[in-house]
């Protein structure tokens, strides 16, 4: 047997409201959007910028799980459903180039840091419908720094 990592779908509550989570806050580009009237929801398909890249671009006619890119789909039922909880999954983890930087502009976004990177290398916050996403930095840990070396967690992830 085989296996191929495809995607990871979430579903969410405002797609407004998650699209500036994964798109302005953590970087990702949207690669397709399907929207189904008879099923009354839309799927919105994110990527990272790199990942795009390295494909090529999106190509015309192609679905999004016949590419070689993980991404993160993302499913917007129309009619209003409750999707309390989050963690049931697991969480999203994402590298990063500076932790820092990662979680002082999420922060500038009004995001809750729920697990500071204390030890320059680990944190944790929370999408809009309160799915966990890890953020890890590429390479070496960063040096502790203030204010996150003595930060402390804030809720669950």
């Amino acid at each position: 047997m085989t296996i191929q990592y495809l995607h990871t779908m979430v579903r969410v509550a405002d797609i407004d409201a998650s699209l500036k989570f994964y798109c302005d806050g953590l970087g990702l580009k949207e690669v397709s959007r399907v929207d189904s009237e008879a099923g009354r929801f839309t799927l919105v398909f994110l990527a990272t910028p790199e990942d795009v890249e390295r494909m090529g671009g999106m190509p015309d006619g192609v679905s999004p799980t016949q590419t070689d890119i993980p991404m993160v789909e993302l499913t917007y039922n129309w009619d209003p459903e409750d999707y309390a909880g989050g963690r049931n999954f697991g969480h999203l983890a994402y590298l990063v180039d500076d932790i820092y930087g990662a979680v002082e502009h999420l922060q500038s976004l009004g995001v809750t840091i729920n697990r500071p990177p204390r030890d320059g290398r680990m944190a944790f916050v929370r999408s809009p419908d309160g799915i966990s996403v890890e953020l890890l930095q590429k390479g070496d840990a960063l040096q502790p720094k203030e204010p996150w070396a003595s930060a402390e967690n804030i809720g669950t992830w």
